[in-house]
């Protein structure tokens, strides 16, 4: 009976058993700049913002992803178009993954990763705003599922178009 244990044994240890830790989160870049003040101060606040939102992964280890979510917010005046304020973060996080491959391994870099992520980023952006003297930017939550199948789609439009 004994011998009938081992290749299940053998079996268990060949499959990898998932993990998913995160190890560490960052700030990579941070930026703010102001570069209309002190005159932006002078009139009455009518935000207008422009945001950009990327996020990026790589390998930097075995089973050790780096994830990077970079956030931009412009803030100009919604009349005369003066820049008020630009901030920009560059939030990272290195995460522990090992079990999964291919696709899932793909999702979680471009989507679950992401979540944990921003709302260190959100929080960055709102402390650096508010130094800046200006009222509290609360970005709203991003729903990185839905950007990461938006990627998906394209990359699958345009792999559909050049075939």
């Amino acid at each position: 009976m004994a011998d009938d244990n081992k290749p299940q044994a053998a079996q268990g240890n060949e499959q990898q058993q998932l993990q998913f830790s995160l190890q560490r989160i960052y700030v990579k870049d941070i930026s703010f700049e102001s570069p209309n003040a002190p005159s932006v101060f002078q009139q009455p606040f009518k935000p207008k913002v422009s945001l950009d939102l990327n996020t990026t992964s790589e390998q930097v280890g075995e089973n050790l992803y780096e994830v990077v979510v970079k956030v931009t917010a412009q803030v100009a005046h919604a009349e005369s178009g003066t820049t008020s304020f630009l901030v920009e973060v560059e939030q990272g996080g290195l995460f522990r993954i090992a079990g999964l491959e291919g696709e899932q391994l793909d999702h979680t870099l471009g989507a679950f990763c992401p979540n944990v992520l921003f709302p260190y980023a959100r929080e960055c952006i709102d402390n650096l705003v508010n130094r800046g003297s200006f009222p509290p930017l609360m970005l709203a939550p991003v729903n990185f599922e839905a950007m990461y199948a938006q990627k998906k789609q394209r990359q699958a439009e345009g792999s559909e178009t050049t075939q």
